[in-house]
């Protein structure tokens, strides 16, 4: 796995470190902020696409020789002429599955959730989030290719913490994505959670200690 250097500037990293920081003057919590460019290669969408590709351009060549009675377009009722027409949608199809919209409609919204859950949950073991003393580990997760965002707290956030509680959080990073500005959203969405988590009672021991690295982690995967 490779860091990519253009998804944050330096100043970026440092203000959401900061941010990871200050909040956690106020909570017990571990808030481990985690972005990867995508979750999954999702390649079923090349097969998707490739099969509806190969079965219109069939359909129409088919069509085109149905219906026409001249000369100019008697190769059609080969089988080879078929066959190629077939192959080259099929590869138009493919390519045109490369784009990214078309990719995450053709995977569908359910292996999209799915993966992304899978990599959240690998990231939090990843990140040992889980190995805080009470349990108060919190992963802020973001896959920018299917445009899903996820909150994963440990055992003694969970039980303190509703799941639709989160909701602002993952707004905020929502919001900043939209604005083009990830870092502020991210920084916001980081304060966010620092509230909730002092309201709900995640409160700071006299002998807190910073069990988690404030810094964001970045994966291009």
């Amino acid at each position: 796995m490779s860091e990519p250097t253009a998804l944050f500037t330096d100043a970026e990293r440092e203000r959401i470190r900061a941010a990871v920081a200050e909040a956690e003057t106020r909570t017990a919590g571990e808030i481990v902020p985690y972005v990867v460019r995508r979750s999954g290669d999702y390649e079923v969408a090349a097969w998707r696409a490739a099969s509806a590709g190969a079965l219109l351009v069939g359909m129409l060549a088919l069509a085109v020789a149905w219906g026409y009675d001249g000369w100019g377009w008697g190769w059609l009722y080969s089988a080879w002429a078929l066959a190629l027409a077939m192959t080259l949608g099929g590869v138009a199809g493919a390519l045109l599955s490369l784009a990214g919209p078309v990719r995450r409609a053709l995977a569908g919204p359910a292996l999209l959730d799915e993966q992304v859950h899978r990599r959240a949950a690998v990231a939090f073991v990843e990140e040992e989030v889980f190995d805080t003393r009470d349990r108060t580990g919190i992963l802020l997760f973001v896959s920018l290719f299917e445009h899903r965002i996820e909150v994963v707290g440990d055992a003694g956030i969970n039980a303190k913490v509703e799941p639709a509680e989160w909701e602002a959080v993952v707004g905020l990073v929502r919001d900043g994505i939209r604005r083009q500005s990830l870092a502020d959203g991210l920084a916001e969405a980081i304060a966010r959670c620092g509230d909730l988590l002092h309201r709900r009672g995640v409160e700071v021991r006299p002998d807190d200690t910073d069990e988690l690295a404030d810094d964001i982690r970045v994966r291009d995967e």
